[in-house]
């Protein structure tokens, strides 16, 4: 059995994909349906003494609904799922056993990598074409091509998640270290932005594509 294999076989037998896939699609229905049922969910919660006004939905703020819950707490599982893969020390048996039989380490992070990116990628498009579909019956169209775009860069922006938790994980203990230690860096890295010349480069700006 090849590395390629066993890591497709351990993220599906062990329910990660399904995971990944269930909260971007979940978010993907959530998101638009927010959007378009906020302004009467407020009159009908909220509180007589004051008034809160929100301007009608239009399409837009569909994708953005998505866009903001898959940034917080989609990063948040994309990362779990990407450090409990890479995170090569978690089990020290299996690490003894895979390290002796690879010639460099890179050969156990790289088919970790990609299948838990691919899986990441496949979950967060099929997330955005969900919430383009409840956002196009409920808000009204989304320019087809913007939209690509967008979803191409947020793959961009989690491929680049998954890589920061393999460069973690490779050099960590425990699962949840490597969590952490990736969430903190992609948490800071926006600071770098004070310095111009670098601002334009960070990768936290594709965060934003989506809806921009």
């Amino acid at each position: 059995m090849t590395l390629w294999r066993l890591e497709w076989l351990r993220l599906t037998r062990t329910r990660r994909l399904p995971a990944l896939v269930g909260v971007y699609v979940f978010f993907g229905f959530v998101g638009p349906l927010t959007a378009r049922y906020l302004p009467e969910i407020l009159d009908r919660f909220g509180s007589g003494d004051f008034q809160v006004i929100v301007p009608d939905p239009v399409p837009s703020d569909g994708i953005a609904q998505f866009a903001a819950n898959v940034t917080q707490i989609g990063l948040l599982v994309a990362v779990v799922v990407a450090a409990g893969a890479l995170t090569l020390d978690a089990l020290p048996e299996m690490a003894i056993f895979l390290r002796t039989r690879v010639a460099s380490p890179a050969m156990l992070v790289i088919p970790r990598a990609v299948t838990v990116a691919g899986a990441v990628a496949v979950a967060y498009l099929a997330g955005v074409g969900i919430a383009w579909y409840e956002t196009v019956l409920l808000l009204g169209g989304v320019p087809v091509g913007g939209l690509l775009l967008g979803a191409l860069f947020g793959v961009v922006y989690l491929a680049f998640a998954v890589a920061v938790a393999a460069a973690v994980g490779s050099r960590l203990g425990s699962v949840l270290s490597t969590v952490l230690a990736t969430l903190l860096v992609l948490l800071l890295m926006p600071l770098a932005g004070i310095v111009d010349v670098v601002e334009r480069w960070l990768p936290s700006h594709l965060v934003g594509a989506q809806v921009g």
